[in-house]
């Protein structure tokens, strides 16, 4: 990605922040916008959430927003200065709940491990 891409991507992102504070919808409850992906011609823009809770309070999000995307465009369209404000797209973020994931079964593993070496007491110490 360029620098522009990041940079009008990064504006993006800030400002959909800030405009999903006024979506009424119920669905969308709390979110965090984990990153935004252009398009080459900055036509199209898939926008990651993430939110915390079951798989149907996610999926109920991104779809709540998906539906408020039209209002969040022209929204974005009156804050940002671009030749064009992408369509928008939301999509689930797996990458938190990967993570989270990840450090169980750290936690778990290390759980069931014995001590290592240097740990250990010495017998008569």
């Amino acid at each position: 990605m360029s620098r522009r891409h990041e940079r009008v991507a990064e504006q993006i992102r800030g400002i959909l922040v800030e405009l999903i504070r006024e979506v009424r919808d119920p669905r969308v409850g709390f979110v965090t916008l984990t990153g935004v992906d252009l398009s080459p011609d900055l036509k199209q823009a898939r926008v990651f959430v993430s939110r915390l809770g079951s798989e149907a309070e996610r999926e109920s999000a991104v779809e709540g927003l998906n539906h408020a995307a039209t209002f969040l465009r022209r929204a974005l369209a009156d804050r940002a200065r671009l030749r064009f404000t992408p369509g928008l797209r939301f999509v689930s973020d797996p990458t938190l709940e990967r993570g989270s994931r990840v450090e169980a079964i750290l936690q778990e593993i290390h759980a069931h491990d014995p001590a290592p070496e240097e740990d250990r007491e010495e017998p008569g110490s």
